[in-house]
């Protein structure tokens, strides 16, 4: 179990103070996949890095499997940072080292014998589909190819912990997939704890169990993927959530205020459904009940870990009285309801 308990960091600049994370409580049970998400500068990076001991707090504690991180030193934090493995965007490879001697790196530095170390390495190698790859140098390698090199090389000396600081970030969408479909695949058979830094709520989606949303170094928000997904309560919880329902807009925010300009009348309203609802006649028992007329403006079904999410943008139309009780009706069917009534700017 890791558990941070009222994390705060301030760096000195010559402008003055900086506080990159402030008053963070967190706990993350054993064999979790855990994503902590936020745009450049909010203090999520910095967070992951008092995992192991590369920051330290500025004030509260960072706990991971009963040890106090943040107040280990020396040789006991050097220890402990060996149960933990990094993945980084830009993989962090050794160039002039094949991908098995890559692997063998932490093996090596943990003075593990020759023969059991290319045992394992390869045991690694395999693990992560490359197998045959295994005197192939960086540089030969796909961007996706290499990040496995990474996660197999993070591997090596067993950790309990695995984390994932934008590991997805440089790859694209086909070979982002592959990666977390590999990352999912290590959690389950190695029932390893995996905390993943990233921007991209698709990478929370997908493989998940529970999510934090940052900004400004704050958590503003965190529970199960599924219903953060659902429920969303902070503007900006709903922003990522609106951007990943629609990838190919280059800006769905704008798209949105286009969306209220262009019907002024009713409302605009965001439904999110859940595999249980997804089975329902929700639009039409809704159109039929309350008289209500509906027009659907954009709407598609994604894949997480826990079912599938629907998303759904309607203009109802029709009296006030009878919005409100086809909204109520709804909120009552479970269906994650929200009215856009305007699109804060980044």
């Amino acid at each position: 179990m890791i558990e941070l308990a009222n994390i705060k960091k301030v760096f000195q600049t010559k402008q003055g103070q900086l506080t990159a994370v402030e008053d963070v409580n967190l706990t993350i049970k054993d064999g979790e996949i855990y994503g902590i998400v936020g745009y450049s500068g909010a203090g999520k990076s910095t967070l992951v890095r008092m995992f192991n001991g590369l920051e330290t707090p500025t004030s509260g504690t960072v706990a991971v499997n009963g040890n106090i991180i943040s107040k280990l030193t020396g040789k006991d934090l050097r220890k402990e940072r060996q149960k933990i493995g990094m993945i980084f965007q830009h993989f962090n490879l050794l160039w002039s080292r094949t991908v098995l001697e890559n692997v063998l790196f932490p093996l090596e530095i943990a003075g593990m014998g020759k023969a059991k170390s290319i045992k394992k390495a390869k045991e690694l190698i395999r693990l992560v589909g490359l197998e045959g790859r295994e005197e192939t140098y960086p540089a030969q390698l796909s961007g996706g190819q290499k990040q496995r090199v990474g996660i197999a090389r993070a591997l090596a000396n067993e950790p309990t912990l695995l984390l994932c600081d934008e590991a997805t970030s440089a790859l694209d969408p086909q070979t982002t997939d592959e990666v977390l479909d590999l990352l999912l695949d290590i959690n389950k058979r190695l029932d390893l704890t995996i905390v993943l830094i990233t921007h991209e709520m698709h990478v929370v989606r997908k493989i998940c169990h529970k999510v934090a949303v940052m900004d400004n170094g704050t958590v503003v928000e965190s529970g199960d993927v599924m219903e953060v997904f659902k429920n969303p309560q902070q503007e900006i919880t709903k922003r990522f959530i609106r951007q990943d329902a629609n990838p190919n807009s280059e800006d769905t925010d704008e798209i949105l205020e286009e969306m209220l300009t262009a019907y002024p009348e009713g409302k605009i309203i965001h439904l999110t459904f859940q595999e249980e609802q997804v089975k329902m006649p929700v639009i039409s028992k809704i159109v039929r009940d309350y008289e209500v007329e509906l027009n659907i403006i954009q709407g598609n079904i994604r894949h997480a870990k826990e079912g599938s999410i629907g998303s759904l943008y309607v203009q109802l139309t029709g009296s006030e009285p009878q919005i409100t009780q086809a909204i109520e009706r709804l909120n009552q069917m479970k269906v994650g309801v929200e009215v856009i009534e305007h699109v804060v700017e980044s």
